[in-house]
């Protein structure tokens, strides 16, 4: 039996980096969109309270169905699982984003967090994205992930976990390889440029580049910067757990309500 993948993205249902993928993930296996109808990069995990999530048919070539909605990545995901396709997918794939989602800039994305979403329903999923915003190619990130696809239907993932693939923007031959790595160390650093308006109000702009820290050869940023293909375990639990030992020396304790005058 084919693979059933659930496809979304944050860039857009119409985006190239998903239709590159799609076509991919016909040679074996059945994908299935729903995604954003218009660009929600950095939306992290939001989902949608405060007004009615809408879904509407589109075509997508190589496509057994697929819906634009008005929602988040991660509301998209819920749109299908509970929804729209009416069965359970085997795998949820999010991507082919354009700009990598490294280190801690996965706290921003909105492509990982499709995937988060689906391992949150207790989906195996993963989110890809190329190293560039200009000019990228899909091909090998495609060809990829649809490979991965494949082996994680096959091998599974362990619950509340998901993978996070960055792929450098070069031709097959220049790949060097793929190497599996931890979230590296680097961060978004924000700026924001204040311009005043024409009735002399200030507003903002938020802008910043990525830290120029230098990263160790296991991380993600690493294994991009040299050519390589790298593939992150993710897991959904954040509890550091050195500081909750730490924490249960402190002797926190709520104080008495009885107050002095």
């Amino acid at each position: 039996m084919a693979v059933r993948v659930l496809v979304t993205n944050d860039d857009g249902v119409h985006s190239p980096g998903l239709r590159a993928l799609v076509e991919a993930l016909a040679v074996g296996s059945e994908p299935y969109v729903v995604a954003p109808e218009h660009q929600r990069s950095a939306t992290g995990h939001a989902i949608t309270l405060h007004k009615p999530l809408r879904a509407f048919p589109v075509v997508i070539p190589h496509a057994v169905s697929a819906w634009a909605a008005n929602g988040t990545p991660a509301d998209c995901v819920a749109l299908g699982v509970l929804d729209l396709l009416g069965f359970r997918p085997d795998v949820v794939v999010s991507g082919i984003n354009a700009g990598a989602n490294l280190g801690r800039d996965i706290t921003y994305s909105g492509t990982v967090s499709g995937a988060m979403e689906g391992a949150i329903f207790g989906i195996p999923a993963l989110a890809v994205s190329v190293d560039a915003f200009e000019n990228a190619r899909y091909d090998v990130a495609a060809a990829f992930a649809s490979m991965l696809v494949r082996l994680i239907a096959e091998r599974g993932l362990p619950p509340d976990a998901l993978l996070n693939v960055n792929v450098p923007n070069l031709p097959r031959e220049a790949i060097r390889g793929v190497t599996i790595t931890r979230l590296g160390r680097g961060r978004y650093l924000s700026k924001l440029e204040k311009r005043i308006d024409p009735r002399g109000q200030a507003y903002y702009w938020r802008t910043g580049q990525p830290s120029a820290e230098e990263e160790d050869p296991g991380s993600d940023s690493y294994a991009v910067r040299h050519g390589y293909i790298s593939v992150t375990p993710v897991q959904m639990d954040m509890t550091h757990e050195a500081l909750l030992t730490a924490l249960r020396t402190w002797e926190i304790r709520l104080e008495s309500s009885s107050h002095h005058g």
